[in-house]
């Protein structure tokens, strides 16, 4: 008698994450990549979080990451901008290039890290003591900028470019706290374009948001990807899917599967993002 498979989604995974991701057909073009990330591993003491990623993350194109909670999708955008290192007892194996410079060398200095590549968190957070202006340019004044005409152009170049200026340009003195939350979360949107990154990451960005505000936050992605390549991290299967272009599927720490965005939602290569996707676990 033939032993039976037991197929369950930790067994299935198992079976194929060793397995490496298939480079697309040699018929695809092939995009610009602003990261390239190879063999990456993150340690939070003992705790293995990444497990061996590598992936290149395509240029002006937004590129979702998904999984079920714990798999490792924070962890990983972070490690793009080096924020996960605030983290007690982290430790990094493996490279992450930006534009073709190493992230990780000994020279680099990670703020400057985070000045090229900005994010976004999950809960909105203007700095509570500031006014909505001074929440924009912020960052500016830390990097020692005190042009008063360079800031203010600044500071409404920002707001429009994330779809706020209209709605607060009669109210830059008010505190930052006083908007709505959707308006919080696209001034902290504003706040990161004002250092003129070359990325933004944003984890998580719409999960606190009602509809019509997560709309709104939608189309500002869907316009900021002609200036800027945009990772972002959600639990929202629908919304992967209308605003990325590429989307990754993270399990226990490892990429499964990562391509075009209608190709992981239609035609999965592995039987585990299907499984996810379709809602058979996760």
């Amino acid at each position: 008698m033939e032993n039976l498979i037991v197929t369950t989604p930790e067994r299935t995974v198992m079976e194929h994450v060793d397995q490496p991701v298939e480079p697309p057909p040699a018929d695809e073009s092939v995009p610009a990549c602003t990261f390239q990330v190879k063999n990456l591993s993150i340690w939070y003491g003992e705790k293995r979080a990444i497990d061996n990623v590598t992936l290149d993350i395509a240029s002006n194109a937004v590129t979702a990451i998904i999984g079920p909670s714990g798999c490792g999708k924070s962890t990983f955008i972070r490690a793009l901008n080096r924020m996960h290192e605030l983290v007690p007892k982290t430790r990094v194996e493996g490279t992450v290039l930006l534009q073709g410079e190493d992230l990780y060398l000994n020279d680099v200095d990670p703020a400057i890290v985070r000045r090229r590549v900005g994010m976004v968190f999950q809960k909105s957070n203007p700095f509570p003591t500031m006014s909505i202006g001074e929440n924009v340019v912020v960052g500016l004044r830390l990097n020692g900028v005190r042009d008063r005409k360079f800031l203010n152009e600044r500071l409404e170049k920002s707001l429009r470019m994330a779809a706020l200026w209209d709605e607060v340009k009669d109210d830059l003195h008010k505190p930052g706290t006083s908007l709505s939350g959707g308006q919080q979360q696209r001034l902290c949107i504003a706040r990161a374009l004002a250092v003129e990154p070359e990325v933004l990451l944003m984890d998580e960005p719409c999960s606190a948001l009602d509809p019509i505000a997560t709309a709104k936050i939608e189309e500002l992605i869907y316009e900021l990807k002609a200036r800027y390549t945009i990772v972002t991290v959600t639990h929202n299967m629908q919304q992967a899917g209308r605003i990325s272009d590429y989307t990754a599927f993270f399990y226990i720490g490892r990429l499964i599967e990562i391509g075009p965005t209608t190709k992981i939602f239609t035609n999965p290569t592995d039987r585990q993002t299907e499984d996810y996707i379709t809602g058979r676990f996760g």
